[in-house]
C-alpha cells in the first residue's frame, strides 16, 4: 500500500511560483500570506508551526525576519513544505513508504504524519479541526461584514498621516506600518461575502498600496516596489476609479525607469492615460502628462519632453487641489519643479531657471525629499555648466536631506553628482 501524503498545504500551492520562490529566498512573510489564503490563518500557521500568534502577524507583516535553522525545520515540518524546497535535508516524513500506512490522531494533528510499522491497513486519518477553523473562519467574515465606509474613512485619514511623515521623514520609518494596514485591508476585502460596499475599503488600500509601492522604490526594494503597485491596481479595479487605477499604473512606470527601461516607461503611462478614455480628472491627466514626459527626458526625447510638459501646463486646473487625489500635489511651483528635473535630465541650461525660481518659491516645509530632489537637479545643471563649487555644495545638501529619508534612490543619484564635482 502507498504512503497517504498529509499536508495541510495542498499541492497546488505549494507548486505556485510565489510559493517556489518564496521558499527558496525562505521569504515566510510571503509564504505565510500564501497559507493564509489557502485557509490557514495566522492562529493555526501559530499552532502548527509552534510560533504565538503576535510571531506569526509579524512575520506577515514584514516586521520579523526568521532565520534560525530550528525554526525553519518547524515551518516545514508543520505545514509540510518539502526540505527541498527551502534548502533542507529531506523531512522524515517525505519518505517514499511503499505499503506502510499512516496512522492519526488527535495527539497528532497539526503534525506530520506518523508511520504505523504495525498495521497492515491504515489507521482512521483526522484531517483539520474543522469546529477550530470553521469558528476562526465565521469570526474573519464576521470582521469583513462589519468594516462599513466608516472604517474604510479611518484607514484613509491614517494612510494620509502616513503620506505626509513619507514626505518629511522617509519611508523606512513608515513602510512597516503601511505594510501592516495593507495586510489588514486586503482580509476585509478578502473575506467581504457582500458584492456592494467593497469600493470604499478598495480605494483606501489603492492608495496605501500605491504609497508603499513608491516607498519600496525609495529604499531601492524593486522587486517589492513592483509587487506592491500590482496590489494596487487590483484593488483601484474593485474600487471602480479610473483615476486611482491610472495613478498606480503610472507610478509603477518609475520602477521600469529605475531599471533602465525607459522606453516600456513611457508606454505604460501613456497606456494608464490613454485606458481611462478621457475620464480622468485635470489634476490626473496634468500628473499623467507630466510622468510621460519625465520618462521621455530619461529616454532622451526632447521634442516629446517638452511637448508632454506643455501638456501638463495647459490641462492643470486653476485649483489644483482636488480633495478625491489627496496624494497629488502640482499647486504653487510643483509642476516648475518637475518640468526643472526633466529638463535637468536633457541637459538644457534653461533648467537651472525653473530650479532655481521653485526653489525659491515653493513652500518646501515637509517636503524634504522634494527639496533634496530639487538641490539635486541643480547639482547637475551647476556641475554640467562648470561651477563646481555651487554643484558641491547644492549636492552636499541634497545629501543631508537624503539622509534625513532614508531615500537609497536618491543618495545613489547624489553620490553620482558629488563624485562628477570632484573630478
Amino acid at each position: 500500500m502507498r504512503e497517504v501524503e498529509w499536508s495541510p498545504l495542498p499541492p497546488r500551492v505549494l507548486e505556485l511560483p510565489e510559493m517556489v520562490d518564496a521558499c527558496r529566498a525562505r521569504d515566510f512573510g510571503v509564504v505565510f500570506k500564501l497559507a493564509q489564503r489557502a485557509g490557514l490563518y495566522p492562529s493555526r500557521l501559530a499552532r502548527l508551526c509552534e510560533m504565538t500568534p503576535s510571531r506569526v502577524s509579524e512575520v506577515i507583516a514584514g516586521k520579523r525576519v526568521l532565520s534560525q535553522i530550528g525554526v525553519i525545520e518547524r515551518i516545514a515540518d508543520g505545514i509540510g513544505i518539502p526540505g527541498a524546497m527551502l534548502g533542507l535535508a529531506a523531512r522524515p516524513w517525505e519518505a517514499d513508504q511503499d505499503d506502510v500506512p499512516v496512522s492519526a490522531t488527535s495527539a497528532t494533528l497539526g503534525r506530520p504524519p506518523v508511520i504505523d510499522h504495525q498495521s497492515s491497513k491504515p489507521a482512521f486519518e483526522v484531517v483539520l479541526p474543522m469546529d477550530d477553523e470553521a469558528l476562526e473562519l465565521k469570526r474573519e467574515l464576521a470582521r469583513a461584514s462589519s468594516a462599513d465606509d466608516s472604517v474604510a474613512r479611518l484607514y484613509a485619514k491614517q494612510i494620509d498621516t502616513m503620506r505626509q511623515m513619507d514626505r518629511q521623514m522617509g519611508a523606512a520609518t513608515v513602510l512597516p506600518q503601511l505594510e501592516t494596514q495593507i495586510a489588514q485591508m486586503e482580509d476585509l476585502l478578502g473575506f467581504r461575502t457582500s458584492p456592494g460596499g467593497r469600493e470604499p475599503m478598495a480605494a483606501a488600500l489603492t492608495e496605501a498600496a500605491t504609497l508603499a509601492g513608491w516607498q519600496a522604490l525609495d529604499l531601492g526594494l524593486y522587486q517589492k516596489a513592483w509587487k506592491l503597485h500590482e496590489t494596487a491596481k487590483s484593488a483601484a479595479r474593485q474600487s471602480g476609479s479610473a483615476a486611482l487605477l491610472a495613478h498606480a499604473m503610472g507610478q509603477q512606470a518609475y520602477v521600469l525607469l529605475d531599471l533602465g527601461e525607459a522606453g516600456q516607461a513611457v508606454e505604460q503611462v501613456r497606456f494608464a492615460r490613454e485606458s481611462a478614455g478621457g475620464g480622468l480628472p485635470p489634476l490626473m491627466e496634468t500628473w499623467l502628462f507630466a510622468a510621460e514626459a519625465e520618462a521621455h527626458a530619461v529616454a532622451g526625447h526632447e521634442a516629446l519632453c517638452r511637448a508632454g510638459m506643455d501638456r501638463a501646463d495647459a490641462a492643470r486646473p486653476a485649483d489644483p487641489a482636488d480633495p478625491a487625489l489627496p496624494f497629488l500635489f502640482l499647486g504653487g511651483s510643483h509642476l516648475d519643479r518637475w518640468r526643472g528635473n526633466a529638463l535637468a535630465t536633457l541637459g538644457a541650461d534653461e533648467a537651472l531657471e525653473d530650479l532655481t525660481a521653485s526653489l525659491a518659491s515653493m513652500d518646501l516645509s515637509g517636503f524634504t525629499r522634494a527639496e533634496a530632489g530639487v538641490r539635486c537637479d541643480l547639482a547637475v545643471v551647476l556641475a554640467r555648466r562648470g561651477e563646481r563649487d555651487e554643484a558641491q555644495r547644492q549636492a552636499l545638501r541634497a545629501q543631508d536631506l537624503a539622509a534625513m529619508t532614508s531615500s537609497v534612490r536618491q543618495r545613489r543619484r547624489i553620490a553620482q553628482v558629488l563624485a562628477a564635482t570632484a573630478a
